[in-house]
């Protein structure tokens, strides 16, 4: 196991509580606006949200009655999540702050920083998002890794996005907004065990993704509803922020600074799939 000493985590690289995080206050609402690693006004984002096609805005003329509008924005989402798929390559990386352009421009980049392109794309349509802090258990990784389990971190912080969307508004998370949640996904594809080429970022289009055992998450039956179900490796639940800049600043990242300037270019070079 990777020695704690080289762990962001548990060592606190934090600057101080942030604004909008959820412990010991209100869950936040999410935002639109750009912050550093979700730098939607970068070119190379306009240009990606340009070519993915709009999404409707609120109070937009052809949607008076704002029925069609949530789902068109769902919609332009799921064409973002087709296109990170296959543009942005896989790899592993340890630097969850990259900025969403630097993502886009090195062609690659892990399961969270393509998660964080996803979100800056909804931004860019308009919609709010935010992430909850998870700290998952670094066994949950063990397949991935199966003779150098002793780089694995002990606990991995995980950002896992949602989307404000739909009339009336509320949260979606990654999974539901891409219809991994539904037990017909589930069925269909199976879920999720980490131990093949698909890698997490892929597998939300058509698989459940659930850490919180919700019994309306996974099939009843069969082996695609325990896979479904990956609570057993959540470690702790550090509440919502209104940006993974925010839950990074509040809690640091899975490795301390040094650890991740050393790592990153090896595991860079690394396909995740």
């Amino acid at each position: 196991m990777t020695s704690s000493l080289l762990s962001g985590v548990a060592f606190g690289e934090s600057s101080g509580a942030s604004p909008g995080e959820s412990s010991g206050g209100a869950v936040p609402e999410g935002s639109t606006a750009p912050t550093r690693i979700l730098d939607w006004r970068d070119p190379r984002v306009t240009a990606l949200v340009r070519e993915l096609g709009a999404a409707p805005a609120a109070g937009d003329p052809a949607d008076p009655v704002g029925r069609v509008g949530p789902a068109r924005r769902i919609e332009a989402l799921h064409r973002a999540h087709t296109w990170i798929s296959a543009a942005v390559r896989p790899v592993y990386s340890v630097q969850d702050g990259r900025p969403v352009s630097e993502v886009l421009r090195r062609g690659r980049g892990s399961c969270s920083q393509r998660m964080a392109v996803l979100e800056a794309v909804a931004r860019a349509y308009g919609v709010p998002t935010r992430v909850r802090g998870l700290l998952v258990d670094g066994t949950f990784w063990y397949p991935r890794f199966p003779r150098l389990r002793r780089i694995v971190p002990d606990r991995v912080l995980l950002a896992w996005p949602e989307f404000r969307i739909g009339t009336p508004a509320s949260w979606l998370t990654v999974s539901e907004l891409l219809g991994g949640l539904r037990p017909v996904a589930a069925e269909r594809g199976g879920g999720f065990t980490n131990a093949g080429p698909e890698t997490l970022f892929e597998a939300l289009s058509r698989t459940a993704i659930d850490w919180d055992a919700a019994p309306a998450a996974c099939p009843s039956g069969g082996g695609a509803g325990a896979a479904c179900d990956l609570s057993a490796y959540v470690v702790a639940d550090l509440g919502h922020y209104t940006s993974r800049d925010d839950l990074f600043a509040r809690h640091g990242q899975t490795l301390c600074a040094p650890a991740r300037l050393i790592a990153d270019p090896v595991l860079g070079r690394r396909g995740a799939a």
